[in-house]
């Protein structure tokens, strides 16, 4: 039977990760990046289509399963009649290969194991060819290559399904039989396998080390840390670059078509990424994040696009794959994303907003970067007023949506406050605060229904959208403006199933997004509603939402994209980075149990912690004070 999606646990390399069910298989991965082909997609078919099993002979779902204490490291259990076994899963972060590490443990008694190995490279679909390397096992199909090192007798069964390796073997009390998977280049010779155990502690080292750096000690602190294990999990070390999620086609409607693929690198997640890791003391990572953005946007401004590769390549064209069924026959199971060339306006500004809170956590710039912000400005300039698909990625008409219009008004304020704050002269300030008047002016005048007190989710839309939750937070306006409250609890009223939200309503307005199906609670989106009812003074009913999402994770503390609260589970793309972003910004907010306003921070009325002052509150349990500063070169 298919395992639910939160029945999967994550181990990675920083440069790619692999999924493990509480059934010991791993039926998900990609080598040797997130976004290569996957040898391993059970998860969108069955085990023919790629699988590793490692478990008890009898099979069945673990007894108990945990990350050891501040790692990824995963260990996975079975309490059996003749005893107990442990399975540790566990990816050493990445030197010139990838290595996949598995140990068998015995604890007590004496019991029998099965490994069923099925690799089928480029999403299930080739076999490769198999042959002894000494005491190893080989495994090649064009440019990729395999090879399994283990003590165990692996017998290689050339069934009907394809290539199989399989063996039995028992474990007693403290013996520990290790496997090791190394993918290479097929065009380059075999290197020797990292040891079982020196790459255990290795990893576990590692994964303590960089931990332990968060500033991060409010009352939620063992979830926010597992949050950010998380995002560094999805990490793409050698530029970066944060990847959405691991996995492609995982659906949020079961059965249905809307199944994209997550694996590549959002714009839009960049403001939230910065605030997450400025705020709990990552600020190695943050630099590497905001360098990645830098290089991935630069260039004609008019071509901005709302997504990259983890390397920073524009080109994701999509493709279906015909011969995977899809997670639980959810069709088609999708490669790439066509989403890249949509008309996105809220990037430009949520661009500015990230590069804004690297400046204001002090993080070194040079005259290069603001000269692209200013090209980037000169563009939004023209063009903020035009028809776009909105942060939602809809796939029916274009629209005059009013996040994006939020945003783009982000952008010019920012702007400002960089030339107001930095001391810089010669800029056209007056151009870009004239240009921020008028949309805020045009956004209150039609973006807002003052019958139902609330902005909507485009100009003369009947439907609402949860974005709008964030105009108290970037500072359109406070959050004790009745527009504001109105519209936070608009979408509370319009937009809420069984106390959670969707993202938007799919039937409103001849059905926005173009899609067939439905949609569940959008887990970020509950997150953005935390963060609202704080600002609007709710801070109890905040905690208490806060407090129940904790409960959505799974028994590892993961999170997807949605959850459906009438079935009970996670559906969408795991592990969902913007979904644990949410929990991490909003602990740092619900943690302080303050609202920064203009003569605390110096900002706009209602902003969020940002930049500095998140950093400083994440540190510290007083209210934080943003102070703002010029970098070493003179420029914002």
């Amino acid at each position: 039977m298919t395992l639910r999606i939160e029945d999967y646990g994550i181990v990675g390399d920083l440069q790619t990760a692999a999924l493990v069910g509480r059934d010991g298989s791993i039926d998900w991965m990609c080598l040797p990046r997130f976004d290569s082909p996957a040898c391993f997609a059970a998860l969108l078919g069955d085990e023919t289509h790629g699988s590793w099993r490692l478990g008890p002979e009898q099979g069945g779902e673990c007894t108990r399963r945990g990350y050891r204490d501040g790692t990824l490291v995963l260990e996975t259990e079975w309490d059996l009649p003749e005893g107990r076994v442990r399975v540790i899963d566990l990816m050493p972060p990445r030197g010139e290969q990838a290595d996949l590490v598995r140990i068998v443990e015995g604890v007590h008694g004496t019991v029998t194991v099965t490994t069923e190995l099925r690799l089928r490279f480029d999403y299930g679909h080739v076999v490769p060819w198999v042959t002894e390397e000494g005491a190893a096992l080989r495994a090649v199909a064009g440019p990729d290559s395999v090879r399994l090192d283990t003590p165990v007798r692996m017998v290689h069964d050339g069934v009907a399904d394809g290539s199989v390796l399989r063996a039995r073997f028992t474990v007693g009390p403290g013996e520990r039989v290790p496997f090791v998977l190394t993918h290479h280049a097929s065009h380059l010779p075999t290197k020797e396998p990292v040891d079982a155990d020196e790459a255990l502690t290795e990893t576990e080292d590692f994964w303590r080390s960089w931990v332990a750096g968060s500033t991060y000690s409010g009352p939620w602190a063992d979830a926010v840390h597992r949050s950010l294990i998380t995002l560094k999990a999805l990490t793409y070390a050698p530029t970066g670059a944060i990847t959405a999620a691991v996995t492609t086609s995982l659906p949020e409607d079961i059965g249905g078509s809307r199944n994209w693929d997550y694996r590549y690198c959002w714009l839009r997640d960049a403001a939230f990424t910065l605030q997450a890791l400025v705020g709990t003391g990552f600020l190695d990572e943050a630099r590497a994040w905001r360098a990645w953005l830098l290089r991935a946007v630069a260039g004609d401004p008019a071509d901005l696009q709302i997504m990259y590769g983890l390397d920073g390549r524009r080109r994701l064209p999509e493709y279906t794959i015909g011969w995977l069924p899809g997670y639980e026959g959810s069709a088609p199971v999708r490669i790439g994303n066509d989403a890249v060339g949509q008309l996105q306006l809220d990037v430009w500004g949520e661009t500015l907003e990230a590069l804004h809170l690297a400046r204001e956590a002090g993080l070194e710039t040079d005259p290069e970067a603001w000269q692209l912000q200013r090209a980037l400005l000169d563009h939004l300039e023209e063009h903020w007023g035009d028809l776009d698909n909105g942060l939602w990625e809809v796939r029916g008409p274009q629209r005059a949506f009013v996040h994006s219009r939020v945003l783009a008004w982000v952008g010019f304020d920012r702007a400002v406050r960089a030339v107001e704050e930095g001391g810089l002269t010669g800029e056209p300030v007056e151009r870009w605060r004239a240009a921020r008047d008028r949309i805020h002016a045009e956004v209150c005048t039609h973006g807002f229904d003052p019958v139902r007190n609330t902005f909507t989710q485009f100009y003369g839309s009947d439907g609402l959208d949860a974005a709008l939750l964030l105009i108290g937070q970037v500072g359109f306006l406070p959050w004790d403006d009745p527009r504001v409250i109105g519209t936070v609890e608009a979408v509370q009223r319009e937009l809420g199933q069984d106390g959670l939200l969707r993202r938007y309503d799919t039937d409103a307005d001849d059905r926005v997004d173009g899609l067939p199906g439905d949609e569940s609670t959008f887990l970020v989106c509950n997150f953005w509603l935390v963060d609202a009812l704080h600002g609007i003074g709710r801070r109890d009913e905040a905690v208490a939402l806060f407090e129940r999402l904790l409960t959505l994770r799974n028994d590892l503390g993961l999170l997807s994209e949605e959850y459906d609260v009438t079935a009970g589970r996670q559906l969408g793309n795991v592990p969902q980075a913007f979904s644990h972003l949410g929990l991490v910004n909003s602990a740092l907010r619900l943690s302080q149990g303050v609202t920064v306003r203009d003569e605390e921070a110096g900002v706009a009325a209602g902003a969020p912690l940002t930049g500095r002052a998140v950093a400083e509150a994440a540190a510290q349990p007083r209210v934080a004070t943003a102070n703002t500063r010029r970098n070493a070169s003179g420029v914002p």
